[in-house]
């Protein structure tokens, strides 16, 4: 075991548009539940070895309050969230997270690791941690390949070179995904490994060969990390900076073309779950082959995912389906066409539909909404506000809101007039009063609002103040 210190770097991007409509834009799959009751970025986050030191989290401005939340929910250091302005792919990803690791430690080594994979033997990834440190103290950039137990054509593929004397292996080639007929060669072969895209190295050697390959892409970093802003919990590199960095993967920017890549053999049950028949297989399944989640009866069900979040599911006398219902879409599909799901989630977005993006539940961060009806000229939704939480002080131009408190306790602001609400009372706000709403309890805070108006979207909006940095939606 080194003995430096190893500072993980946790991936947060991604849509997971193949798991549509449970994953979506503004909610996606990293930040669910999907195989346990923890999220699969808890479950990252619980899995790391004890000796490392606080993660630094690489998310988006629209996920930022969600791995916020999830961090704090498991009640460990909230460790460093940084905010790329825009996604510019891994290498300047890592990039980031390797300059800020370096400002704490000079000997600082980075496991680079997605938000949202499966890795059930978090005894073996230790143990595997473990030799590709020994490894990265030597200088060597480490890549972590996935044993293979089938032809699988959804993953790239590391080919095994020279073995080493510290049982890594020297990366002969990078491989995109293949077809079929190679895939099944390289699973015979024995020479092939997944590319799972986890790392492990030195911060330092890291960008010594970023800066060999691409030091466009490091300069450009460098300077996006020497003018950083700090807001709240997050870090915000300069904007400027980092728009002007070229898009590239850490495979093509370095791994394939340093002379120190090498790879180590992982076995552990892992998979990035990136379709539903492979969450299929890392659920646990009956006694049919079923995985079934939620209000479900199924009788004479084979081989199928079944998952409902809103009402009964029933099925009889089908086989090897997805079967997906939520508050707003039901998905029904052949589970060997799961990949296809991406296709419906563009056609949402080119006809600009909500379920692209949104659950009808929506997150913020001082609670959540659930638009639980709307027409013309009105709209309900369901508040709930975290103790301690307070709405920005904001006013709308075209509508009017009612609120009624169904328990907690509300203390609502109303133009210069503020009063505390408990259950059954409620309060009116009509078009154009600055107004704020704030949860001063211990308990959640539940309620109804109606909102009525010529309209209704949630960019009518103008805030006057907000203690999350906010300037637009709720």
């Amino acid at each position: 075991m080194s003995s430096a210190t190893i500072f993980p770097a946790i991936m947060c991007g991604g849509s997971g548009t193949r798991l549509w409509p449970l994953s979506r834009a503004l909610f996606p799959k990293q930040f669910l539940p999907l195989v346990n009751d923890t999220s699969m970025l808890q479950d990252t986050l619980l899995r790391l070895p004890n000796h490392c030191s606080d993660p630094v989290f690489i998310c988006n401005e629209e996920h930022r309050f969600l791995v916020a939340e999830q961090v704090r929910q498991l009640s460990v250091s909230q460790g460093t969230i940084l905010l790329e302005p825009e996604g510019r792919n891994t290498a300047p990803a890592i990039a980031l997270a390797a300059l800020n690791a370096l400002k704490q430690d000079k000997e600082a080594m980075l496991l680079v690791l997605a938000a949202d994979h499966v890795i059930k033997d978090t005894e073996t990834f230790h143990q595997v941690v473990a030799q590709a440190s020994i490894a990265a103290e030597q200088g060597k950039l480490v890549t972590f390949g996935i044993v293979p137990t089938h032809a699988e054509t959804g993953y790239g593929y590391i080919k095994k070179g020279e073995q080493q004397k510290d049982n890594t292996f020297k990366v002969a080639q990078f491989v995109e995904k293949p077809n079929e007929e190679t895939a099944i060669g390289y699973l015979a072969s024995g020479d092939f490994l997944w590319n799972s895209g986890m790392f492990l190295f030195k911060a330092s050697r890291y960008l010594e060969e970023l800066a060999k390959y691409r030091g466009d892409i490091l300069a450009q970093c460098q300077a996006a990390m020497t003018d950083v802003e700090h807001d709240l919990d997050f870090l915000r590199p300069n904007k400027t900076d980092f728009l002007a960095c070229a898009s590239e993967s850490i495979d093509y920017a370095v791994m394939e073309k340093t002379d120190d890549a090498v790879v180590i053999p992982l076995d552990a049950g892992w998979s990035d779950v990136g379709s539903y028949s492979a969450l299929w297989e890392v659920c646990q399944q009956n006694e049919d082959k079923n995985v079934v989640k939620g209000d479900v009866i199924a009788q004479q069900t084979t081989n199928s995912y079944i998952h409902s979040q809103n009402k009964l599911i029933a099925t009889v006398g089908v086989d090897n389906l997805v079967i997906i219902d939520t508050p707003d879409a039901v998905l029904v599909a052949n589970k060997d066409k799961v990949q296809d799901v991406k296709n419906i989630v563009e056609q949402l977005k080119k006809s600009q539909r909500s379920e692209a993006v949104l659950h009808r539940e929506v997150y913020r961060p001082w609670g959540k909404y659930d638009s639980v009806d709307n027409g013309e000229r009105f709209q309900v939704k369901r508040i709930t506000v975290k103790p301690g939480a307070k709405l920005s002080v904001q006013m709308h131009h075209h509508r009017a809101e009612h609120w009624i408190v169904v328990s907690g306790t509300a203390k609502v602001t109303i133009d210069e007039k503020t009063v505390l609400l408990t259950e059954n009372q409620s309060a009116y706000i009509p078009v154009g009063a600055v107004h704020a709403l704030e949860n001063p309890g211990k308990l959640p805070l539940e309620m109804v609002e109606v909102q009525s108006g010529s309209y209704l979207g949630e960019d009518d909006i103008v805030r006057f103040e907000d203690r999350y940095g906010r300037v637009d939606g709720k």
